[in-house]
């Protein structure tokens, strides 16, 4: 099949010729759109009430059940019994509750923190749910009684707890309280057998294992659960249909129903089935575990064949399939995540992680442009909604016409896409032991956390490692600056290293010390999975999981990762850069007087920090000497993962993100040697400069990323850059903006993601959000609402380096 453009969509279409770049937004999904954010996010406790009472009647303690069994009883029942809802005019249909953006409780997760925080969800600084009195006092008297001291965060607590807290000045570690979620199930094979083809797989196997027997009767329990879910779908479709007086809207009703009837016994045939297929996948995915960043991966090419069959058989026109697409895209923004406080300020703006991945190469390293990839990208111009998380991989042979369209759907602001380097992602996957066709096959979860399609448990989101803050205790010599009080290892302190060498002996001991308990932390949170929180459901959509019998929490998986990010190389870098240039090389500041400094937070060291900032070298500058020190430690950290193998199997691998991390964690951290007040933000991204200090331009700044060994982000790497809307006028700004993206390809920069948007009007945004309630901004690998978010990462945002070419 010939290379597919936008040009030539209107020439293959046989029904009519269509330009979809001209098509205005349709007035249908404008209304469902509106319809949805009007909604108000609320606390729902519906399958809480339904996992608690099945629970109760199942459990291994009272029936002598196995847990895997158990989940999907529980999960079975919810399908089979939850509220559910269609929005007339709605083409894909189907949520985890009745109304949209709900926060969902999964009392067998967490219940401790939303006890200690249910009545403060509606007013705490950062992502706020509302709650009536009667859902208090329901959880309060009822449903956390039921599951007080049985819960994965129960469990983790009780083994690990004290030790987490004692480490979490360095090391936040996650999954503590919730489902893993971050994996890309293999959406190909959902669509290639459906639920019904799936419970059939489960119903024909047989091993000798017992464990493996359980599985399998949890896998036909959840798909029959799913079969019956399509089923009340298609019962409520047809009641409307009867109903409405609207004889087009009941005609779609009647359709709707047919269709989810059909969806029962058999795979999807057409364009629409395969849409409304692939988004029951995630309601069920989510309803199962309720977790982030569940992604679909590479949609464009998993959902071609029935585009193209449609397309060819005259039953399907590009406009047809754009509003299919963008009703799909409008679901994706239906499900939101409720996080306790803490995780909201590392995870802020209700990110999800759907992430769509669009281009890139095939097995053989062919471009994999298509009609599709197009389409997404219209679709996403349209919307400008925060999810899904579309991404576009580049590589050598990307056609400048999809790069130019991505370019242009930069421009609109809404911080997508983003983009990935190939040159850069596959020799990273390949690295930890990713097959060369799987690597090729690359998809994206969550916000820039690197995967395989359909095999791969990657557990990108283990944990974070403040590297800045493990320098402040090198510095003191286990001494907290926020508090005064010892709370790391005494390797001496900088008055008291003589040396440069000294300095990094002793830095290299508080790593090990930190990254060996991190990992016995890992250890812990990942068996307490296995044990309270296995997922048959999603397991039959990982590979090897149904061959083997295995659920994906006990290493089922063909690939078992385990991702740990390193915050905050930027920072760092700069810090050591002054520390090296001014301290130990030059001498301008004595050892004695910058640990005095950063003591007193600068207050009466004025001289000092203005020498700090302003006569020592800045990482994001095309300057080796800052750059190289920042690629030194970043490889330290990643050679000392290395030693160790997670509880599956597999690896720990790093990454270079922060979600929104960069905010708390700098709070967490005193004064350090780059100028930075005490509990200032870090750097935001994970690759990005620190804001305010790349002065030489674009191109400088991705000179001195890609001194970072792409290894160091097989769990993914963040690229924050800001463009005023202005350069954007002109297709001769665009064309240079797809030719810097050209040079990221070389210079094997893994990634890059841009806000378009005027510092004024982020101002005027603080000060007046009612009138800005649209404005979406890139934070870090993900787009959210810029006035959702808490002030201090409102005023990160707002100082970050405007760039231009």
């Amino acid at each position: 099949m010939a290379p597919t453009t936008a040009a030539s969509i209107e020439n293959t279409a046989s029904i009519e010729n269509t330009d979809i770049t001209r098509i205005p937004p349709f007035e249908r999904i404008t209304r469902l759109k509106d319809a949805m954010l009007a909604e108000p996010r609320v606390v729902s406790l519906e399958q809480a009430r339904i996992t608690t009472r099945v629970y109760s009647r199942n459990t291994a303690r009272d029936a002598g059940e196995v847990t895997i069994v158990v989940r999907a009883r529980a999960l079975a029942a919810a399908l089979r019994e939850i509220e559910i809802a269609i929005t007339p005019g709605e083409l894909i249909v189907g949520n985890r509750t009745r109304g949209v953006r709900a926060g969902v409780v999964s009392p067998e997760a967490g219940s401790s923190w939303v006890e200690r925080e249910i009545e403060t969800l509606p007013t705490r600084p950062q992502d706020r749910f509302a709650v009536t009195p009667e859902t208090i006092e329901e959880f309060h008297n009822v449903l956390y009684p039921a599951w007080q001291g049985h819960t994965l965060e129960d469990v983790v607590a009780a083994r690990y707890g004290d030790e987490i807290k004692a480490i979490s000045p360095v090391v936040k570690i996650n999954q503590t309280d919730h489902a893993q979620g971050h994996i890309c199930p293999d959406v190909a094979r959902w669509l290639r057998l459906g639920p019904n083809g799936l419970r059939l797989e489960a119903l024909r196997a047989s091993s000798d294992n017992e464990e493996a027997r359980d599985f399998y009767r949890a896998v036909v329990v959840t798909m029959e659960g799913v079969q019956e879910f399509y089923r009340r779908y298609a019962r409520l479709a047809a009641a409307m249909s009867g109903t409405v007086g609207d004889r087009a809207l009941a005609a779609e009703l009647s359709d709707l129903s047919s269709m989810l009837t059909a969806l029962v016994d058999r795979p999807p045939r057409t364009f629409h089935e395969a849409l409304q297929a692939t988004w029951m996948l995630f309601v069920v995915l989510q309803m199962e575990s309720n977790a982030s960043s569940f992604s679909p991966g590479r949609l464009d090419t998993i959902l071609e064949p029935y585009y193209r069959a449609d397309v060819e058989a005259g039953t399907l026109t590009p406009a047809g399939a754009l509003e299919l697409v963008e009703s799909l895209f409008l679901k994706f923004n239906q499900i939101v995540y409720m996080r306790n406080a803490a995780s909201a300020k590392y995870f802020a703006g209700f990110p999800i992680g759907f992430n769509v991945a669009i281009g890139g190469q095939d097995a053989d390293g062919h471009d994999l442009v298509n009609d599709l990839s197009f389409l997404f990208l219209q679709a996403q111009k349209h919307l400008g909604l925060p999810q899904p998380n579309l991404s576009v991989r580049l590589h050598d042979g990307t056609s400048e016409e999809l790069l130019r369209e991505a370019v242009r759907v930069v421009a609109r602001g809404s911080g997508m896409p983003q983009f990935f380097n190939d040159a850069s992602v596959i020799p990273a996957l390949e690295g930890v032991g990713i097959s060369e066709a799987d690597a090729r096959n690359y998809a994206i979860v969550g916000c820039v956390e690197l995967t395989t399609q359909g095999n791969n448990l990657g557990w990108s989101d283990a944990a974070m490692f403040n590297l800045d803050k493990a320098l402040e205790l090198t510095l003191t010599g286990g001494i907290d600056l926020l508090t005064g009080k010892r709370i790391g290892p005494d390797f001496g302190n900088l008055e008291q290293y003589a040396t440069w060498a000294d300095l990094e002996a002793a830095f290299r001991g508080t790593i090990d010390h930190y990254v060996d308990r991190m990992i016995k932390a890992c250890e812990v949170v990942e068996q307490a999975h296995m044990e309270i929180l296995p997922t048959a459901f999603l397991s039959a959509v990982i590979d090897d999981c149904m061959a083997r019998g295995v659920d994906v929490t006990a290493g089922g998986a063909v690939y078992n990762l385990s991702g740990i990010q390193m915050i905050q190389v930027a920072s760092l870098a700069d810090s050591l850069a002054a520390l090296k240039k001014l301290v130990f090389e030059d001498g301008k500041i004595s050892r004695r007087r910058l640990l005095d400094a950063l003591r007193a937070d600068f207050e009466g060291y004025e001289v000092e920090r203005a020498m700090l900032l302003n006569q020592a070298p800045k990482y994001g500058n095309d300057i080796r000497y800052v750059d190289d020190l920042g690629a030194t430690w970043a490889r330290y950290f990643a050679d000392q993962l290395t030693r160790y193998t997670n509880v599956r199997g597999g690896p720990y691998h790093p990454g270079m993100y922060t979600v929104s991390a960069h905010v708390p964690m700098g709070q967490n951290v005193g004064a350090s040697p780059d100028g930075r007040k005490a509990r200032e933000p870090l750097a935001d991204g994970g690759l990005s400069p620190v804001y305010g200090r790349d002065m030489t331009g674009p191109t400088a700044v991705l000179q001195s990323v890609a001194r970072m060994d792409n290894r160091f982000t097989s769990n993914g790497g963040l690229l924050n850059m800001k463009f005023l809307p202005e350069f954007f006028d002109s297709e001769t700004n665009i064309g240079k903006f797809a030719t810097m993206l050209r040079t990221m390809v070389t210079l094997q920069v893994p990634h890059a993601q841009f806000n378009v948007v005027r510092r004024e009007d982020l101002i005027a945004a603080k000060k007046n959000p009612d009138q800005y309630r649209g404005l979406t901004v890139r934070v870090a690998g993900y787009t959210a609402y810029f006035v959702e978010l808490a002030g201090d990462l409102q005023d990160e945002i707002i100082a970050r380096t405007t760039q231009s070419l």
